[in-house]
């Protein structure tokens, strides 16, 4: 069969499961669960469609498997598949009539978001269009990929072994001296977890723009539009976080948003 063709019967199955049991469960966070097995399934597919002897697509097949592993470890590991649901539906469910909240969760959490799944995997197709060998462009793709998938590893762990130490103090009786993570990559970055998940992508993407010999290609719709849902989501977030902890605006203040630059001086202590 067209492996295009498979990948998009798999993601229409995916997206009415999804659906129906966020209304049965009347929990929205079914595509959460989803978020880090099915690409794997659809670069697969695509490798598959070249009977596994494209040596490009098998090599953006296994890396896409290792940050499909990573990042269901690290969800896994938060409850992710025990039932909690993500803490900002809640929050859009509270602000939102029960009617438009479930158009939201049938068009943007289901539908959108099963599309952008298939849409950040689409280079894959791209390669398995334009066959060509696998060269040093793939190899200084693959190097920055495991290097990104690296940085983001880190920066789950680094939020990991917070919320843990801020755990044990507040167990303890005591005050935790920070209320959210600000240390190691999260000194140069205010979510450097999400910089080095949208640089995976990114390199996704350039994959498939080497093996067709340019950049000029529709299959960067994926990565573009996975940068704006987090844009988006990183804009939210932080203004729930700032209406927990006043002090979060001073961390914005000397703190990239994104990209991991140099911290400012505190802003307290400027104007001091």
């Amino acid at each position: 069969m067209n492996p295009m063709l498979v990948v998009l019967a798999v993601a229409a199955a995916v997206s009415a499961l999804c659906w129906i049991a966020s209304l049965v469960t009347k929990d929205t966070s079914w595509v959460d669960r989803i978020w880090s097995i099915v690409p794997v399934v659809y670069v697969w597919i695509f490798a598959a469609g070249a009977g596994f002897a494209d040596a490009r697509l098998l090599v953006m097949a296994v890396l896409v498997t290792l940050w499909g592993a990573r990042l269901t470890f690290n969800f896994a590991r938060k409850g992710g598949y025990t039932g909690v649901e993500d803490y900002r539906w809640a929050v859009l469910r509270a602000r939102m009539s029960p009617g438009r909240f479930q158009l939201f969760n049938l068009f943007f959490i289901v539908l959108y978001q099963n599309a952008l799944l298939v849409l950040i995997t689409l280079p894959a197709l791209t390669a398995l269009e334009h066959p060509a060998p696998f060269g040093p462009l793939d190899a200084i793709l693959t190097v920055l990929f495991l290097g990104a998938l690296a940085g983001e590893t880190i920066a789950d762990q680094q939020q990991w072994d917070f919320h843990a130490r801020k755990r044990a103090e507040i167990e303890a009786g005591r005050e935790p001296s920070a209320r959210f993570v600000q240390t190691g990559l999260w000194r140069v970055s205010r979510h450097p977890n999400f910089f080095f998940e949208q640089a995976q992508w990114w390199l996704v993407f350039l994959f498939g723009a080497v093996a067709a010999g340019s950049v000029l290609i529709w299959t960067v719709a994926g990565a573009g539009l996975l940068t704006v849902l987090f844009v988006g989501s990183t804009v939210f977030t932080e203004s729930i976080t700032r209406s927990k902890y006043p002090e979060y605006t001073d961390y914005q203040a000397r703190v990239s948003p994104v990209v991991p630059w140099f911290p400012k001086r505190s802003v307290a202590v400027a104007e001091g």
